[in-house]
């Protein structure tokens, strides 16, 4: 068997455990957004700042993952809501499987939202599927404009792109209308918010996305269930 053969059975594998996992999360109303980002673009503050302006009543757990260290998942952890690390032991990316075994013994019945925060890379990543509803990529002012042209496996599947750190452009030379349109070269249509999670800003336009995602896949569980 060669090494493409093998590739091809560890994807197709990781897509029939996902398409389980989607399906699950789907009938009990659960938006899953996957986290993609290179080391450094801010993904953990994000979530930190999303998770202490969410409503106290919302429902919502987050899957990390790392390399080695658990440090994200104490990070996150800090805000009440339900944390789960997910070691991969050297592996770049998060896949099927290990999402499956993490949420082992949760309520999905009782969740909102379940945020799962993937390994730092551009690159793995982007060929899991981990049932989730949207890749959301974040790329920062701190990165070249041209990332999304060096990669544009990640940011063609992205549901949405965050472009983080834009309290840092009065610092930077990043051209943020070249950088969009970067985007929009390999993913035309693409959805893209200018966020800093350090300020705040944009974050009430970032929320209310959230909120609509969240919406939408409640509202999929009711035609269900009346169904």
């Amino acid at each position: 068997m060669t090494r493409v053969d093998v590739q091809q059975k560890v994807l197709s594998e990781n897509d029939r455990l996902a398409r389980t996992l989607r399906e699950t999360l789907r009938a009990n109303g659960v938006y899953c957004p996957n986290f993609i980002s290179s080391p450094g673009a801010g993904k953990t503050l994000l979530l930190e700042r999303t998770l202490e302006r969410l409503p106290r009543d919302t429902r919502v757990a987050v899957l990390t993952g790392d390399i080695q260290t658990d440090n994200d998942a104490n990070r996150l952890a800090r805000y009440g809501f339900p944390v789960r690390q997910i070691t991969t032991g050297g592996s770049c990316h998060l896949d099927a499987r290990m999402v499956e075994r993490a949420l082992l013994g949760w309520d999905l019945e009782s969740l909102d939202y379940l945020f799962i925060e993937n390994v730092g890379n551009l690159v793995c990543p982007s060929s899991y599927d981990l049932g989730e509803n949207d890749k959301i990529v974040i790329l920062s002012v701190t990165e070249g404009e041209d990332k999304p042209l060096k990669y544009p496996a990640t940011f063609s599947r992205a549901g949405l792109v965050i472009i983080n750190k834009i309290d840092l452009l009065p610092h930077v030379s990043f051209d943020l209308p070249l950088a969009k349109e970067n985007v929009r070269k390999v993913h035309p249509g693409a959805e893209i918010l200018d966020v800093s999670a350090t300020t705040g800003a944009g974050f009430d336009d970032w929320l209310s996305w959230l909120d609509s995602k969240r919406k939408a896949c409640a509202g999929h569980r009711m035609d269900l269930v009346s169904g």
